[in-house]
């Protein structure tokens, strides 16, 4: 029993020592799982989105989509509406994308087939179908029908007035109908519903007619900061450009074009402002070739009106005049697709055609979209006319900000102040091309020597004449 009690008594503390070990092995994992938990753990990041997905996501945000990802979506809705040609949203995200593909590619053949698409999303579902009329509402800008696009825009809104994507829409309606007031009250709105690189870059546009670079400027890095997608960070890189552009910073408006066709090689309006920005830089072939391409991927009427000038500027007749019969090719194929490109027909016709021509159709498109970019065109095509007296109110209208010109444009000054030449209200003449070469000294390779020389020929003011009145 002594030798069963001592060989008892040895074993209890082993006992213990494994229950302890045990024991603190579990606390030991306990501890180790915890930790576990709170570290950051390998995981394997979601798998991205499909492109047809990416596009879905950028088209309902009104945010500017990748061509191949658009490509990918209208073909999945093009699926999907014949299996169930009863489901009205994928109807109207079909139009919608094949309007966003339509500005994209500069193709108004899109325009058609996007109608169709969204007219029979509404005849699928007649009542309460935002979607449809707020596609309808883009179809409508895209079109540059601003009336129209306010017209749906409004109906889209009345039936959910807080979806914040039909806002940009009417902003966008209401600047084509020279409506700033309510551009304001509508960005307002806007910003109230929503923040974010959409919003940002809708206020700098706004900020810009307005007359504020600056904010817009501002606003604009920050929109291009925060973009999602390559070819929204591209668009945004694009309008900073434009914005550098018109200021007359040729190399920072060149890098940032630079940088948007680096990000979204179908970035083509930056394309076009390489081009613009590099003749200004003295860098010829490299502008010529820039042009090209971005006419070869995008044939928009307004950049064949600007190498045509580039190229008559250089003595190149010839060849400005192919360019010329490009836009007014690309007006008969928009016209005979819905779109409207009137505006850059009348410009192309008083300075390099049919002046009168120019003035009865600048007046018609005045009439449907009293906008300071109309403003301009109709006031300078009424002065190549020889109607100065006429044209010299819309010249102010374009240029005033108390008359809603808040745009600091080179060229709308710039005309106004050979309108004021022609009137011999001479002090004034050669206070706004003066003002035309400070905002923007290389603003047109065609009409810059024309504002130097009138500026040569009308001296400086006589010192004994006393302060310049008109």
């Amino acid at each position: 029993m002594t030798v069963c009690a001592t060989d008892d008594k040895p074993r209890e503390p082993r006992r213990r020592v494994r229950r302890g070990a045990l024991l603190a092995s579990a606390a030991g994992c306990a501890v180790l799982g915890g930790a576990l938990v709170l570290l950051p753990r390998e995981q394997q990041a979601p798998p991205a989105p499909d492109p047809g997905a990416r596009a879905l996501a950028a088209v309902t945000s009104g945010v500017p989509a990748a061509l191949p990802d658009l490509e990918a979506l209208v073909g999945e809705r093009e699926r999907r509406v014949r299996e169930r040609p009863g489901d009205a949203e994928a109807w109207a995200v079909l139009g919608a994308a094949r309007v966003e593909q339509g500005l994209r590619l500069a193709d108004p053949a899109y325009w058609p087939r996007a109608e169709k698409a969204l007219r029979t999303s509404l005849k699928v579902r007649a009542k309460g179908n935002a979607p449809a009329l707020q596609g309808l509402a883009a179809l409508a800008n895209a079109r540059r029908d601003f009336a129209g696009a306010r017209k749906w825009g409004e109906a889209a809104r009345k039936l959910e007035p807080k979806r914040w994507t039909t806002y940009p829409l009417l902003i966008e309606a209401s600047a084509g109908l020279g409506d700033d007031e309510e551009a304001g009250k509508l960005l307002e709105r806007l910003k109230e519903l929503r923040s974010g690189p959409v919003v940002m870059a809708r206020a700098a546009a706004v900020y810009r007619d307005r007359g504020w670079r600056e904010d817009a400027a501002a606003k604009l890095a920050d929109a291009a900061s925060a973009a999602g997608e390559p070819a929204e960070r591209a668009a945004y890189l694009e309008r900073a450009g434009q914005l550098a552009w018109e200021r007359g910073d040729r190399q920072d408006a060149l890098r940032h074009f630079r940088k948007a066709v680096r990000t979204d090689p179908d970035q083509r309006a930056a394309q076009a402002g390489q081009g613009r920005a590099l003749a200004a830089l003295g860098r010829t072939t490299e502008a010529l070739n820039a042009y090209r391409t971005a006419l070869a991927e995008r044939p928009r009427p307004e950049y064949a009106l600007e190498l045509g000038e580039l190229y008559e500027s250089l003595g190149l007749k010839r060849a400005a005049g192919a360019q010329y019969g490009v836009v007014r090719k690309r007006v008969r194929v928009a016209a005979a697709h819905g779109g409207d490109e009137s505006l850059v027909l009348g410009r192309l016709e008083a300075d390099h055609g049919d002046a009168e021509a120019a003035v009865r159709r600048l007046r018609e498109v005045w009439e449907r979209q009293p906008s300071t970019e109309a403003a301009d065109a109709l006031g300078w095509a009424l002065h190549r006319t020889g109607d100065d007296e006429e044209a010299l109110p819309f010249a102010v209208r374009a240029t005033e900000g108390t008359e809603g010109g808040g745009v600091r444009s080179a060229l709308y000054v710039f005309h106004r102040g050979m309108i004021e030449r022609s009137l011999e209200r001479y002090g004034s003449a050669r206070r706004h091309l003066k003002e035309a070469l400070q905002i923007n000294p290389w603003f047109s390779p065609l009409w810059v020597p024309q504002a130097k020389t009138t500026l040569a020929r009308l001296g400086e003011p006589s010192v004994q004449a006393g302060p310049e009145s008109d």
